[in-house]
């Protein structure tokens, strides 16, 4: 069972609330490091992307397309 979801849960008056107490104030760190790794990750390679889809509309403009060879690229 998760850690979430422990004695407390199903209780009335209680609530539940799965970032409270000590775990999920580490869940929540653990949560948003992950978010802010991505989101570095995202900066990083964007722009790689761009380029590449770039250059590969560039390269099918420029290259003349002979539909008869049977090979994609």
């Amino acid at each position: 069972m998760p850690r979430g979801m422990g004695r407390g849960y199903g209780r009335s008056g209680y609530g539940f609330y799965p970032f409270g107490g000590a775990y999920g104030l580490i869940d929540l760190l653990f949560l948003v490091g992950i978010l802010y790794f991505l989101f570095k990750l995202f900066v990083v390679a964007f722009p790689y992307a761009l380029g590449l889809a770039i250059l590969l509309i560039l390269r099918s403009f420029l290259r003349p397309r002979f539909w008869g060879w049977g090979r994609p690229f």
